[in-house]
C-alpha cells in the first residue's frame, strides 16, 4: 500500500481519499487547494490534484519537486506535461460521475473503468481499487475525454429534455427511466447498431414530422440532432440526407 496525499477538497478528492482508505492505503487529506502547498509531495509516494482541469498547471507549480514522490491528476482531456516541473508525473481519470464523496467512494470501488498515464504508481494505485484500467495516449486526451462528456454529460441533458418534454403530458421523468435503462443494457449486450429502435431507426419520417410538430420550437433543434445522430446507426439514412432533419415539418416530411 501506498502513501498519499490528496489536494483538492471537492467531490472527486472526497472520494478518492474514502476509497483509497478503504483499500489500504495511507492518505493524508483531502488539502483545501488554498493552503499552503509547496512541501505538499514531501513525505508521501504519490500526491493527487483532484482540483479543477484550468487549475492543475498552477497547483502543480505552487508544489515543490520531490523525486520519491509522483504527481498526478484526475483530469480527463489533460496530458502529464501539465504537470511540470515534476519529472515523475501521472494522471487517472474514472470513467464514472462523482457527485458526492460516499456515492463516488462506492463507484470507485465498483469495477470502474480508470484511464491510466505516466508513472507505473499511478496503474497500481488505480489497479488496488478492484479498476479495470485503460491506457491512452496524451495525443488521444481530448478525444477520449469527449467521448467520455457525451456519454454521461449529455446523456444527463437529453435527460432534462425528457424531463421538460414529459411534464407536458403530466408525466415525470421516472417513468421514462426503464426505457433508458433497456435501452443502454442494449448497447451493452448489442452494440450500438444493433440496439438502435424507434423511427428514426426505421425510415419513418411521418412519425419524426408528427413529433417536431407538437414539440416546442425551443425543442426541435436538439430533437432533430438526436434523429441525425440515430441515422449515422441505421440503415435508414440511405433515404434521406441527415441534413434535412434538423429543419423537417410536417409539411415537408417525406411521404
Amino acid at each position: 500500500m501506498s502513501s498519499i496525499r490528496i489536494v483538492g477538497a471537492g467531490r472527486a478528492g472526497g472520494s478518492f481519499a474514502a476509497a483509497l482508505r478503504e483499500v489500504g492505503h495511507v492518505v493524508d487529506g483531502p488539502l483545501d487547494r488554498d493552503a499552503p502547498l509547496g512541501a505538499a509531495a514531501s513525505g508521501v509516494e504519490l500526491l493527487i490534484l483532484a482540483v479543477p482541469d484550468d487549475e492543475i498547471d498552477q497547483v502543480a507549480a505552487a508544489v515543490d519537486p520531490d523525486e520519491g514522490c509522483v504527481v498526478c491528476h484526475l483530469s480527463g482531456s489533460l496530458g502529464v506535461d501539465v504537470l511540470a516541473p515534476h519529472t515523475r508525473r501521472g494522471s487517472m481519470h474514472p470513467l464514472v460521475p462523482l457527485p458526492n464523496a460516499e456515492i463516488g467512494r462506492a463507484r470507485l470501488r465498483d469495477g470502474v473503468t480508470i484511464a491510466v498515464a505516466g508513472d507505473p504508481l499511478v496503474a497500481s494505485v488505480a489497479a488496488s481499487l478492484g479498476a479495470r484500467l485503460v491506457e491512452v495516449a496524451d495525443g488521444d486526451r481530448a478525444r477520449y475525454h469527449a467521448a467520455a462528456s457525451i456519454a454521461a454529460n449529455h446523456v444527463v441533458a437529453l435527460l432534462g429534455q425528457v424531463e421538460r418534454i414529459a411534464a407536458r403530458v403530466g408525466l415525470p421523468v421516472e417513468a421514462f427511466l426503464g426505457l433508458t435503462r433497456a435501452a443502454v443494457e442494449d448497447v451493452e449486450r448489442l452494440g450500438p447498431r444493433a440496439a438502435l429502435t424507434g423511427p428514426a431507426a426505421r425510415g419513418d419520417w411521418a412519425t419524426i414530422a408528427r413529433h417536431l410538430e407538437a414539440l416546442d420550437p425551443a425543442e426541435r433543434a436538439a430533437y432533430g440532432a438526436g434523429v441525425a445522430l440515430a441515422l449515422e446507426l441505421s440503415d435508414a439514412q440511405q433515404t434521406v440526407d441527415p441534413a434535412v432533419v434538423t429543419t423537417i415539418s410536417a409539411a415537408d416530411a417525406p411521404k
